[in-house]
């Protein structure tokens, strides 16, 4: 392409280089020269990121034309046989997560310029979202897994930093704390699983691992004596774990919901197109392990459904704008993760991709709509704002239209090709699976359709005040909507057929011939019309119009229905008001029952056996001996002669006796 004809200028490995290392100069120089740069802090950090974006439209448009590199850049450090390497895989895969993080990445930084510009910590913000984009890219772009470890890790900690930005709440650092914390005990199973994966291979290569695969088919380890466990499963369902806590599925859940305390622009980036997301390129980038296992797929597979519609079913009680939309955030991983289970890699690939586009849309829609109103976020304290904010409007209504899978929407694209193939899947459990997602269908629908409803439409219910200076956000917060908009729209039905059905990522992707779901669909592709047609006849469509319309039903023309509907469904709405009691186990068994481990190895194992016995009590017994053996010494001349007399008279025996 003529635009990216300048660039054969360069050796391929300095463009390589640039994209992630433009957004960490443009990090460096927020962070150390805010205090100088001040309001003008946002141009570094933006220019990085547009310099990473359009360096990823050129490495996209070269992989499509079969121009990929694998290799080391340099080698960092060598333990032992280990060499520490920074190397890139750049391939269709690689080259298409690049393109959705430093899209929308590059919006939510545009959008920031008027969502933060009377915050005091204005820089510093924009320092962390640059340095957050830097972090996903090293791990999209890493060749080994020690790179991939460094991504992962480094993103886990610049969320902490940004979900607590506003450190003066105290929700804030508690919530970043929780995400922190659920994040460790997933990384934990994930470098045991790459620790497995040095172990059996040798190497934390990419290819020297994968092409080590097939001899490991078929070899066990005994993790409980006498109950053998397949090697490649052991490691994928390690790895898995570590997906679980990134990507926020059932039961590492719970710290995604409460990453609501961070700023509206995080949100919509931590959300669409980095951390959450990670967990998901991370599986697809290792099918050649979890294609030798049905039992992890399997795994994969179930927990995925169940997150879909289970979290999806909590979205329905929120008021919460940015929960909500939190909520479905977890809904749409989940599906994502069911088609990883099913072995339709790019199937979930494609719909990481259209549900990076609209939910940032939706997330920066939400926080437009939260500027105007003050900061309000109870979305039963909105309500007629469609004439005040039109352009928020069209934009929230196209996401909320994606979000719920009609057509012709992207999301109607990426949702129905996941059910298809979850349907061909001849996993264990697949039946359920596919149940659980096309009722996530109606419910989907329903919670975002609700929010929509009475957020933009009926009667005004917040005070005077606010209603009378409501008016639509600035441009810099309109155009990143609009941008957005645009792929939400059109994205699905362009990309289904190359990137989801087609062979765009094959060099990318490993799929064994029992498990290729996505085969038997592609087999019978028509187009992506024809798919479309096809999907007016399917449950999911009609279940999704059935949900926007009790939305509208009990949300806009009878909005007193749903208090009558909750006071009858009382015990339903206190399960999902208490998020299935994952919070209070978690507080009450593990947090509280780490604490009494705590304080039971202080009291016994520090106060009583090391203060008590090992330190304080090995000086006490010396000094109870030192004052029994200080008595021995009088001063006087005859007690020492006779000891000394004793002690001759014990020796000459010992002599006599016992050696002679």
């Amino acid at each position: 392409m003529w635009v990216f004809d300048w660039l054969n200028a360069f050796p391929p490995l300095a463009m390589y280089l640039a994209i992630p290392l433009a957004p960490l100069v443009g990090s460096l120089v927020a962070g150390f020269l805010g205090w100088k740069l001040r309001e003008q802090a946002h141009w570094a950090p933006i220019i990085g990121v547009a310099i990473a974006f359009y360096l990823s439209l050129a490495v996209l448009w070269q992989t499509s034309q079969s121009m990929t590199f694998y290799g080391d850049v340099y080698t960092w450090a060598v333990l032992g046989h280990l060499p520490v390497s920074i190397g890139f895989d750049i391939d269709s895969l690689t080259a298409l997560m690049l393109v959705i993080v430093t899209f929308v990445s590059l919006c939510v930084h545009l959008y920031t310029i008027g969502y933060m510009h009377d915050d005091p910590g204005y820089a510093r913000f924009f320092s962390y979202i640059a340095l957050f984009t830097f972090s996903m890219i090293m791990l999209v772009m890493s060749n080994n897994f020690l790179q991939l470890f460094f991504g992962w890790e480094a993103v886990g900690l610049v969320s902490y930093l940004l979900i607590g930005f506003w450190f003066q709440r105290e929700s804030a650092n508690v919530a970043a704390l929780k995400a922190f914390i659920v994040n460790r005990v997933g990384d934990f199973g994930f470098l045991i699983g790459i620790a497995a994966i040095y172990h059996y291979c040798g190497s934390l290569d990419y290819r020297t691992v994968f092409a080590a695969i097939p001899h490991l088919v078929g070899q066990t380890l005994e993790i409980i004596p006498g109950h053998p466990w397949s090697v490649l499963t052991w490691i994928a369902l390690l790895l898995f774990v570590g997906a679980m806590g990134k990507s926020a599925q059932v039961p590492l859940h719970v710290w995604l919901p409460e990453s609501m305390e961070g700023p509206t622009p995080i949100s919509a980036l931590i959300h669409a197109a980095t951390m959450v997301t990670a967990g998901i390129f991370m599986v697809a980038r290792m099918s050649p392990i979890y294609e030798q296992s049905a039992t992890a797929l399997t795994v994969v597979l179930l927990i995925g459904a169940v997150t879909a519609l289970f979290m999806g079913l909590i979205g329905l009680v929120q008021n919460d704008i940015k929960r909500i939309i939190a909520y479905s955030t977890l809904s749409q991983l989940g599906y994502m993760t069911a088609a990883l289970g099913a072995s339709a890699f790019s199937a979930a690939i494609f719909h990481l991709m259209t549900h990076a586009f609209f939910k940032a849309l939706l997330f920066l829609a939400a926080g437009s709509v939260i500027h105007a109103m003050a900061n309000e976020q109870d979305i039963r304290k909105m309500g007629g704002l469609r004439k005040a904010m039109p352009i928020t409007y069209i934009t929230f209504l196209i996401g909320s239209l994606a979000l719920s899978g009609i057509p012709p929407f992207a999301g109607f694209f990426s949702k129905d090709l996941i059910i298809e193939a979850v349907g061909l899947s001849t996993l264990p459990g697949a039946g359920w699976a596919e149940f659980m997602l096309v009722a996530g269908a109606l419910v989907t629908a329903l919670y975002t359709f609700r929010m929509f409803f009475l957020v933009f439409h009926g009667t005004p219910r917040m005070d005077e005040h606010t209603r009378a200076h409501l008016h639509e956000s600035p441009w810099v917060i309109t155009v990143p909507l609009i941008a957005l908009a645009i792929p939400s729209i059109y994205s699905g039905w362009t990309y289904i057929g190359p990137i989801a059905l087609g062979n765009f990522l094959d060099s990318s992707l490993v799929i064994a011939p029992q498990f290729n779901t996505l085969g038997e669909i592609s087999a019978h592709w028509q187009g992506a019309g024809e798919f479309l047609l096809q999907g007016l006849l399917t449950w999911p469509f009609w279940l999704a119009l059935l949900g926007i319309a009790m939305a509208a039903y009990f949300y806009w023309l009878r909005s007193g229905l749903p208090l009558v509907l909750s006071q009858m469904l009382s015990p339903f709405i206190w399960v999902l008001e208490s998020k299935y009691g994952f919070d209070d186990f978690n507080r009450t068994v593990l947090v509280r029952g780490v604490l009494q481990l705590g304080r039971l190895f202080w009291h016994v194992g520090d106060e009583r056996l090391i203060d008590g016995i090992m330190v304080n009590g090995t000086a006490r017994e010396v000094g109870k001996a030192a004052l029994s053996w200080r008595r021995v010494q009088t001063g006087y001349i005859y007690h020492y002669a006779f000891a000394m007399i004793i002690g001759l008279i014990l020796l000459m025996t010992y002599f006599v006796v016992w050696r002679g």
